[in-house]
């Protein structure tokens, strides 16, 4: 199943709706992308208005405290918006303007930042290398350098997500494994506590994630993909 699609006109990324026959409530899933046209989270905005409950994604934490980590991960996608060539917006949704509970299970900053300190020094250190040449590919870089066919995701891992699991189990944890984990734990007792209401939770999430999500609900309680439709990221 494919939930970013790349080709040579564009980039969309497909809303998945989950369903049970045995229950009432259903997930629908929003894959994001940090950096969009403005179009993309204006139409997401727009059906979040619509849900009963919203989960969203987010590292926590106090504004006082400051992360070198996620300032470096922030800034290798937030430099997009200087190029001309992108038209790139970054994600900019306000989840206290849409009149819907919003939960956040998303780890704090503290613990986002013990799981790193957990990585082996020498897979930090080549985290630490390679981001210089990520931020500047996307500030100089053409639309198709942008969106390589290497942004596609698929509800199955592909050769190079296996393979960075394999050489650092460690890193992989850190930036889904334990976040997926907390994410899981909320959808699942939304599922407990509220199976029998006819309402909509969406789920908003980056996109690697959402391999997680259906498998996870897919295992637990025999949800599954009932319909989707896309949404426009980008054009190519």
């Amino acid at each position: 199943m494919q939930i970013i699609e790349v080709t040579d006109l564009g980039v969309r990324s497909a809303v998945i709706r989950l369903r049970r026959r045995e229950t009432a409530l259903q997930f629908v899933l929003y894959p994001m992308i940090h950096m969009a046209n403005p179009a993309f989270y204006a139409a997401v905005t727009t059906r979040l208005k619509r849900a009963n409950v919203v989960v969203a994604e987010g590292v926590g934490g106090s504004r006082r405290k400051r992360s070198v980590l996620v300032g470096a991960l922030t800034l290798s996608y937030t430099v997009l918006r200087f190029n001309r060539r992108a038209k790139l917006v970054e994600q900019d949704i306000d989840y206290a303007a849409l009149g819907v509970p919003v939960v956040r299970p998303d780890v704090s900053l503290e613990e986002f930042a013990a799981g790193w300190r957990r990585v082996p020094l020498a897979h930090r250190l080549m985290m630490w290398c390679v981001l210089p040449f990520v931020v500047v590919a996307r500030l100089f870089g053409g639309t198709r350098m942008i969106w390589s066919r290497s942004m596609e995701q698929n509800d199955l891992p592909s050769p190079e997500e296996e393979d960075l699991a394999d050489w650092s189990p460690k890193l992989e944890a850190a930036f889904r494994g334990e976040r997926d984990e907390r994410l899981l734990a909320v959808l699942c007792r939304l599922h407990e506590e509220r199976s029998g209401e006819d309402i909509e939770v969406a789920v908003v999430y980056g996109a690697a994630h959402v391999p997680a999500i259906v498998l996870g609900l897919m295992n637990r309680y025999g949800y599954r993909p009932r319909s989707a439709d896309w949404l426009t990221v980008a054009d190519v």
